[in-house]
């Protein structure tokens, strides 16, 4: 009986699973599942306490699944992904292991190890891979000069059209199988540990429920609530996409089904929340066309140029939520708490972190993975470089949120703000975004930092530096050119 393999990665679910459907096409054959831990691996990529967590929590149901479906599951811990693909080869050559099935991952290191894997597996052993952990798979989506978008409207245009033609429906789990089976008890990674918070329960049966849940009550007024951090009114489902317990096709799908013509109309609820899951497409096709993206480069070269500041005290306020500015100083404290950030306010708390602090976004991106729950290389990184505005399809460099004026129009009574600084919480609604005036008027005692910037005097450096950055890299690039001219 030929034996097959399969991979399991950020892919930690039954249902719609590529290589998993792939693998159980056939009765007659043996499936295997295994699942690698690499914690030497996830260090150096930065991976945050909790997202290891949540992957060995959700690991234990999908262990669980594999098993009612008698298909037996192995885990194996080594230190990273050459040690990975050594015992995968050793483990194919003792087992007679014919063909191994994974799920591609798009990232530089991830696609290296993938290819040394299929150069060192022998002949003895078909290594059969398949996207999955996308819509439409990179390099799908290409504009009239066969390149990849630069721009996520267009880019987004030409998806909705190929989406349009194509026939894409969630894949059914795999029947229950014959003679297979037994559990492996799997230890806890080499690797620090912290508690999920309650709010985002582990099991592909929980990611699903919320998908539904959200689909049908969350959704009619998405668009009207999606910006207001102080209330549930996003989907929540962004740790679970992003190691793979739930698809995006299965997202699609329900979408489908609660409003199957939300295609044609594109300033409903339903095609706004679904522009999000283009987005996350979008930077995932970004890194496999500029694998550059992955290893701490700028897309617009001229903002390397850009000088940055070195102030350990100021990121220090900014990490810890001290700033005194209180919608950042909240964000900060939520994301560091239960390791989840509204969008609308990663969005703020990065553009104070570089364009009034004037510190290098790398920095905060790396932060942010340290403590994210949903941390995802493409997004991560493309939302950094976003708000950097040294990104594709970026921010404009002067634009820059003043992050009293965004909480003023988004958190208006400070609700969001007293959930997570309740030194605020006796301070009146109309003096939330200044409490120290409060204070002054009053002479209450308000244990809660002063300002540490100015917002105005910060905003006409960051100009002047970004300015001085284009400029110098505009004469250098002038130069070479001379240079090559008479040479």
């Amino acid at each position: 009986m030929i034996t097959r393999l399969v991979w399991l990665r950020n892919d930690l679910r039954i249902h719609d699973n590529t290589a998993l459907h792939a693998a159980c096409n056939e009765q007659e054959v043996k499936v295997l599942a295994v699942f690698i831990a690499t914690p030497v691996q996830w260090r150096r990529h930065g991976m945050s306490p909790r997202q290891a967590t949540f992957i060995y929590d959700n690991l234990i149901y999908l262990e669980q699944a594999l098993t009612e479906c008698q298909i037996p599951f192995l885990y194996h811990q080594c230190d990273d992904f050459n040690a990975a693909v050594r015992w995968l080869r050793n483990y194919c050559y003792k087992e007679e292991v014919k063909e191994i099935f994974y799920n591609r991952q798009y990232e530089v290191n991830e696609r290296k190890r993938d290819l040394q894997l299929e150069m060192e597996i022998g002949k003895e052993t078909i290594c059969k891979g398949f996207d999955d952990g996308v819509i439409l798979p990179p390099g799908s989506i290409l504009n009239q000069k066969l390149q990849m978008y630069k721009i996520y409207t267009p880019f987004r245009t030409a998806f909705v059209r190929k989406l349009i033609a194509s026939e894409i429906s969630p894949l059914p789990s795999p029947k229950v199988r014959q003679g297979g089976g037994g559990q492996q008890k799997i230890p806890f990674f080499d690797y620090p540990h912290q508690k999920v918070d309650k709010k985002f329960p582990s099991g592909e049966k929980a990611a699903l429920n919320r998908l539904r849940t959200f689909c049908q009550v969350g959704m009619p007024t998405y668009i009207q609530r999606r910006d207001l951090p102080g209330i549930n009114g996003t989907s929540c489902l962004s740790p679970y996409l992003t190691i793979g317990v739930i698809s995006p096709r299965q997202c699609l799908h329900e979408l489908y089904v609660a409003y199957p013509d939300f295609l044609e109309k594109t300033d409903s609820s339903p095609f706004c929340w679904f522009s999000e899951l283009i987005w996350r497409e979008f930077y995932r096709h970004l890194i496999v066309a500029y694998p550059f993206l992955c290893m701490n480069k700028p897309f617009i070269n001229w903002t390397d140029n850009i000088f940055w500041n070195k102030n350990p005290a100021a990121l220090h306020a900014w990490q810890q939520g001290i700033t005194g500015y209180p919608l950042v100083d909240a964000a900060m404290r939520q994301l560091n708490t239960i390791g989840w950030m509204h969008n609308r306010l990663r969005m703020i708390t990065a553009s104070f972190l570089v364009k009034n602090l004037l510190i290098d976004w790398r920095i905060g991106e790396q932060y942010f993975m340290s403590q994210l729950l949903d941390g995802d290389l493409a997004a991560n990184n493309g939302g950094w470089q976003w708000a950097a505005s040294t990104g594709t399809d970026a921010a404009p460099y002067f634009r820059i949120f003043n992050p009293t004026t965004q909480g003023k129009r988004y958190d208006p009574k400070g609700n969001f703000i007293r959930k997570w600084v309740p030194e605020l919480n006796h301070v009146p609604d109309e003096y939330i975004y200044a409490p120290h005036a409060w204070l002054e008027r009053n002479g209450a005692v308000l244990n809660y930092p002063e300002k540490i910037i100015d917002y105005q005097h910060t905003q006409k450096k960051t100009l002047a530096a970004f300015h001085a950055a284009k400029d110098y890299s505009f004469k250098i690039s002038r130069k070479n050119s001379f240079m090559n001219k008479n040479s």
